[in-house]
């Protein structure tokens, strides 16, 4: 049966794991964003962001969201947090869902999410010292008792960020770009989240910082217990860290799997494409390069059927016609295509 690109993606049952309880639960989101099809026109088309994205994350687990530049990463991101308000779907917290709530309900539920954006100059406010930017949220959820709590809260987040405790008098100018980072999840930190949305958190920064980040957010997470939502497109850093993957593109999960399988045994064409895209330090093993033939179509104007298709090197007819669905595989993954899996 033909199905609509104007429905959402509807998974057979909803991607989540097994063994736990999910903490956040994404279904069927949508974001589209108006805009006018023309400067004397007034009628209004839409941008497809997010097309109907479904999955989950359990305490303690990193997903990694990677995909194409434009697939809707950030977008999902913002839309959890409640920068953007849904078109469609469901987002979930402790199976409450949190997409409708009015702001004085959502306030108390903040917390629970904290965000590291990409920059991390931009993201922090340059007429606040270091003690007022991580203070902030530790005063907006009324967490400490008094300011001397507060002052020994801020030096145990700093020291927590590996940062020295003269750090609190100082500007955020006088910081390089890893420690300034560093800043960014200590005042994620200081409201005790169970879940941090990291936006290309690592991607501003040198390769040698990088690796510093990554492995403070690991050890943050062993030693805390939350759970990373990981957007990216530097897929040698996924695959250090995560525990799951998600792939988007044009707005939709293509294929969810532990990291494991999902670069041992991509299958996805889409997927397969981005895997044979990351460098191999190794020069005697050469990987086979996958380049995808035309660009990737316009997320006002998609393409009817698997939004892959234009670009696919396995399409059909049925993929002209038939949107795959998302649905679950024998070995745990969850795939959308009609020529993959089972």
């Amino acid at each position: 049966m033909k199905q609509s690109t104007l429905e959402p993606q509807q998974p057979s049952s909803l991607p989540q794991p097994q063994v736990k309880p999910a903490l956040l639960e994404l279904r069927c989101v949508e974001k589209r964003f108006p805009v006018k099809s023309g400067f004397w026109s007034s009628s209004k088309q839409f941008v497809h962001a997010v097309d109907g994205v479904s999955f989950s994350i359990v305490r303690g687990e990193t997903l990694a969201l990677v995909g194409e530049s434009g697939c809707g990463k950030s977008t999902v991101g913002r839309s959890i947090l409640r920068l953007f308000e849904l078109s469609g779907g469901e987002v979930r917290l402790d199976g409450e869902r949190i997409d409708h709530l009015s702001d004085s309900k959502l306030r108390p539920l903040r917390k629970r999410i904290q965000v590291i954006f990409q920059d991390p100059f931009s993201s922090l406010n340059p007429r606040l010292k270091v003690k007022e930017i991580i203070a902030e949220p530790i005063r907006n959820f009324s967490l400490a008792r008094s300011e001397s709590d507060l002052d020994q809260r801020v030096a145990g987040l700093l020291e927590k960020v590996r940062l020295p405790r003269d750090a609190a008098s100082r500007w955020p100018h006088e910081f390089s770009g890893g420690q300034r980072q560093r800043i960014g999840i200590a005042r994620a930190l200081a409201a005790e989240p169970d879940l941090i949305i990291c936006d290309e958190a690592v991607s501003a920064l040198d390769v040698s910082v990088k690796a510093q980040i990554v492995n403070l957010l690991q050890d943050l997470q062993r030693e805390l217990g939350m759970a990373l939502l990981f957007i990216s497109h530097d897929l040698a850093i996924v695959q250090h860290m995560t525990h799951r993957v998600a792939v988007m593109y044009l707005g939709r999960i293509v294929e969810i799997a532990d990291r494991k399988a999902l670069f041992e045994r991509p299958l996805h064409p889409y997927t397969e494409a981005l895997l044979s895209a990351v460098p191999v330090p190794d020069p005697k093993k050469k990987a086979k390069r996958i380049v995808l033939q035309g660009d990737v179509p316009s997320p006002i104007q998609r393409p009817e059927g698997c939004h892959f298709h234009t670009r696919c090197p396995m399409v059909q007819e049925r993929c002209r016609k038939e949107s795959p669905v998302l649905s679950k595989q024998g070995d745990g993954r969850w795939l959308a295509c009609h020529f993959r899996g089972e």
